[in-house]
């Protein structure tokens, strides 16, 4: 039965509506076998503690230390400041938001072989989807749009990368990778209004 056509007849019955069940699509599933069966131990290890770059609770310290460091600083700075704050606040809130009216399955609970190679358990069973790592991200790939050239390459492949540990580990189905990072873009740019960021003036070079 197609999901509208859930959600209609749990309307009817009186069930709950939410959480929504999500499927992994066919190229999820067909990725997360590939990992499965090609990975190590080694590579898992590396994979995993790379992934703790994209950690909300690391990313929090460091947006508060840099909010902190921004005081008694120009106006500019102290924007810059209020609008990484502001943002990695949001993007910690809102995955947890979304895994409440959304359940799926993380491919690391339903895979034997995998286990076998060293991938180990992440998070809760269903809170597969969205992946929140990728959505802070998505929104730190957003920010470095206003840096030079140089910076802004680096970064958004830095955040691409980090964002991909969270398959490699098979915590994350890949399309749970690619929604989270694009909520998180489109996060970024929306708290912009609210914060300002970046004023025409304070926009570095891109070339």
């Amino acid at each position: 039965m197609p999901t509208t056509a859930r959600i209609r007849a749990s309307r009817i019955r009186g069930a709950p509506i939410f959480p929504i069940t999500v499927r992994p699509t066919a190229a999820d599933a067909a990725i997360a076998r590939v990992i499965s069966r090609n990975t190590a131990p080694a590579p898992e290890a590396i994979a995993r503690g790379l992934t703790w770059g994209a950690d909300e609770k690391v990313l929090l310290v460091l947006a508060a230390a840099g909010w902190i460091a921004s005081r008694g600083h120009d106006t500019s700075l102290q924007r810059a400041g209020n609008h990484a704050l502001l943002v990695t606040i949001a993007a910690s809130l809102l995955p947890h938001g979304l895994k409440l009216l959304f359940n799926q399955t993380r491919p690391d609970r339903l895979t034997v072989v995998g286990h076998a190679h060293g991938i180990s358990v992440s998070g809760n069973r269903e809170d597969a989807f969205p992946s929140g790592h990728a959505l802070h991200m998505g929104a730190l790939a957003s920010a470095a749009g206003t840096l030079p050239a140089g910076a802004r390459r680096a970064t958004q492949a830095v955040a691409v990368a980090l964002s991909v540990t969270r398959v490699l580990v098979l915590a994350h189905w890949s399309s749970d990778v690619v929604a989270g990072f694009a909520l998180g873009a489109v996060l970024e740019r929306l708290l912009r209004f609210w914060t300002g960021y970046p004023t025409v003036g304070e926009r570095w070079s891109k070339t």
